[in-house]
């Protein structure tokens, strides 16, 4: 988990079955809400999918670079703002161009919220997430498909009364995996109180 950072470039070889199966099948030990199981992992490798995602990916990146002001880092740029950046943007631009492109699917229940619907659908994704690094993999959560969801429902087949929750790249890593940097427990934990940060007890026994 410490260093299952998200990974956004890939060796240009392809995730074989078996391994992508392992990481399926980890997606599918995830908890649900009342074990119902309301998920649907889809494989997309079909040229026309592909070319759907990338043109998906295309506009995001386009519509983030418009949102937030954000311009293109210069190549020697090597700061770690700069990196980020010119990954989020190579992984956009590159879109349905990843070895692996899993869609996570979940079927909506009657009166839960979409956070309730949440819930029963990325425990599966981190769970994928998780066995991808274990078996030295890179992975990482995009929302591309909304860009493009109606051609997706259209060319994959999804019914109507299920919903696409997030499209997830997957490889091999083009460089190496790195340790995660988070805020402190200190400023993300409390007890009993909303302002009573966690701090461990350091006192004997």
């Amino acid at each position: 988990m410490e260093t299952a950072s998200a990974v956004r470039r890939y060796r240009d070889e392809p995730v074989d079955d078996a391994t992508l199966e392992r990481c399926l099948k980890a997606a599918s030990w995830a908890p649900s809400g009342a074990n119902q199981q309301p998920w649907r992992f889809v494989v997309l490798r079909s040229e026309q999918a592909r070319a759907l995602v990338t043109a998906a990916a295309h506009r995001t990146w386009d519509e983030l670079q418009r949102f937030y002001g954000i311009t293109s880092p210069d190549d020697g740029a090597d700061d770690p703002r700069s990196r980020v950046l010119r990954s989020m943007a190579d992984h956009m631009r590159s879109g349905g161009a990843a070895p692996g492109l899993i869609l996570f699917c979940v079927r909506p229940q009657a009166g839960a919220s979409e956070l309730q619907q949440g819930g029963s659908i990325f425990p599966a994704v981190q769970n994928f997430l998780l066995a991808a690094r274990a078996q030295g993999l890179g992975a990482a959560i995009t929302l591309w498909h909304t860009g493009c969801e109606e051609q997706l429902r259209s060319l994959v087949g999804i019914p109507d009364d299920w919903m696409p929750a997030a499209l997830v790249t997957v490889g091999w890593p083009a460089g190496h995996h790195h340790t995660v940097h988070r805020k402190p427990l200190s400023e993300v934990a409390a007890v009993d109180n909303w302002d009573q940060p966690w701090l461990p007890d350091t006192s004997p026994d």
